[in-house]
């Protein structure tokens, strides 16, 4: 039988030439003008839209608002194009399963996830080999960028199993890095104390994951002794709205460096070297912020859900106007690298997960930056939203204390900085654990909603 092998259906020379990376990534994108990325993104689009429309999924999505093919000119007319989200895609699944109809698969290879599955059925994930690699370029040019060399080791806290983040992580630094990767894996897959030991062991300079475990790894270490011999200089993780300064000095001054993406689309932005605001990768993704009530563009510096189109995904699962409903908003002020793409301040925190509490929209997880500095907190915390008899919604937060914390003072400090009185209570260190099940989940639960809505 023939058929052609994952190398064969790409040509990755070309791929470099259109995606560069270290130098030439820099060099390029300080020396592009908007007007000129703006026709980059436009050419892309035209070849990702024939490509959408040989998509079931998209024929029904988009025939279903009465748009045909040549409808959609380019990317000035992506507006008119409906957005979708994980809930159009999961109905797909029901519909078509087990794959859904959203995947143009033929007789190409294909790498194969699926999302975690915590909250219900698990949501295929479909790459082909083109795709693949430009989402694994992304992340490592986002690496080297940062600084990440060629004689750095990488330990990865990124989980494996079906889901998709500790795979293509390792592929993004195996294969546009040079860095010597460790796949560690979760506590689940190491055991913390394991983990730490690695570090001294191999002489880990960067770690990658996400940042709840990586700070729960600095304890491991202090009790364990080992500080004097590890030599960690970079984690880069998802910040979020989690504190950069608890977490750079948990781990005595190894710099912090923030990105975003979801498994749908890869790398969307990270930081830049200066560390001031997230640039979207846009040769790869046009990434629009969208008004979480109205479905209308924001105007910039304002917050919007993050929709997503990667330009790239042209092989095997297009990704056309995918709303993430996380929340962010662009950054309006100049930056100090040069670089043509637009900035965003990051995740801010889920539409999906805001809770509307006597007319104020609170995001949970905005609660760990307001908590950041303090030091009798762990950082730790879980949000539990009620609703009495008469219909009053009501928000009460659980926060992890090291040492006796001033209730009334923490209390009053989120009151002021969510703009609403909250409930409080304060745990020792490790009491959230079980709620939040931050040892065996990549993102821990910030949020427990028993109003049954």
């Amino acid at each position: 039988m023939t058929f052609p092998t994952y190398f064969e259906t790409f040509d990755a020379r070309e791929m470099l030439d259109q995606y560069p990376v270290g130098d030439e990534f820099v060099r390029r994108y300080t020396a592009m003008s908007r007007d000129e990325l703006y026709a980059v993104q436009d050419r892309q689009f035209r070849k990702l839209m024939q490509r959408g429309w040989q998509i079931p999924f998209y024929q029904r999505l988009w025939g279903e608002q009465g748009i045909e093919p040549g409808d959609i000119g380019g990317l000035a007319d992506i507006t008119r194009l409906p957005v979708y989200d994980k809930s159009d895609l999961m109905a797909s699944v029901n519909a078509f399963p087990p794959y859904g109809d959203f995947d143009g698969r033929g007789n190409t290879p294909v790498v194969f996830h699926t999302t975690s599955g915590t909250t219900g059925r698990p949501q295929p994930l479909m790459f082909g080999p083109k795709g693949r690699e430009i989402t694994n370029l992304l992340v490592g040019r986002m690496y080297r960028w940062m600084g990440l060399g060629s004689d750095d080791v990488v330990q990865s806290v990124y989980g494996h199993g079906m889901i998709n983040g500790g795979h293509y992580i390792r592929e993004a630094v195996t294969h546009f890095t040079n860095a010597l990767f460790l796949s560690a894996g979760t506590g689940i897959e190491t055991r913390s104390i394991n983990q730490v030991n690695l570090m001294a062991d191999f002489g880990v300079t960067c770690m990658v994951g996400f940042v709840d475990y990586i700070r729960k790894l600095a304890d491991t270490a202090a009790t364990e002794e080992l500080f004097d011999k590890i030599q960690l200089k970079m984690i880069i993780g998802h910040l979020g709205t989690e504190d950069r300064a608890s977490t750079e000095a948990a781990w005595h001054g190894a710099k912090a460096y923030d990105w975003y993406g979801v498994g749908d689309t890869g790398s969307i932005a990270g930081e830049g070297p200066e560390r001031d605001g997230m640039y979207v990768w846009e040769d790869a993704q046009y990434l629009e912020l969208l008004d979480v009530d109205s479905g209308d563009p924001v105007a910039p510096g304002e917050t919007g859900d993050m929709v997503v189109t990667c330009l790239f995904k042209d092989d095997i699962a297009p990704c056309i106007r995918f709303n993430t409903h996380d929340i962010t908003e662009e950054i309006t002020s100049s930056n100090q690298t040069g670089m043509v793409f637009k900035r965003i301040t990051g995740f801010k925190g889920r539409s999906d997960n805001m809770v509307k509490l006597r007319g104020i929209n609170i995001f949970p997880h905005a609660i760990g930056a307001i908590i950041e500095g303090r030091s009798e907190l762990t950082g730790e915390y879980v949000c539990h939203v009620t609703r009495d008899d008469a219909g009053r919604d009501d928000m009460h937060v659980t926060l992890e204390c090291r040492d006796t914390g001033d209730q009334a003072a923490l209390a009053d400090l989120l009151r002021k900085g969510l703009g609403i009185e909250v409930g409080v209570t304060l745990v020792g260190a490790g009491d959230t654990a079980k709620e939040t099940e931050i040892d065996t989940r990549q993102k821990p639960i910030r949020l427990i909603d028993k109003r049954g809505v």
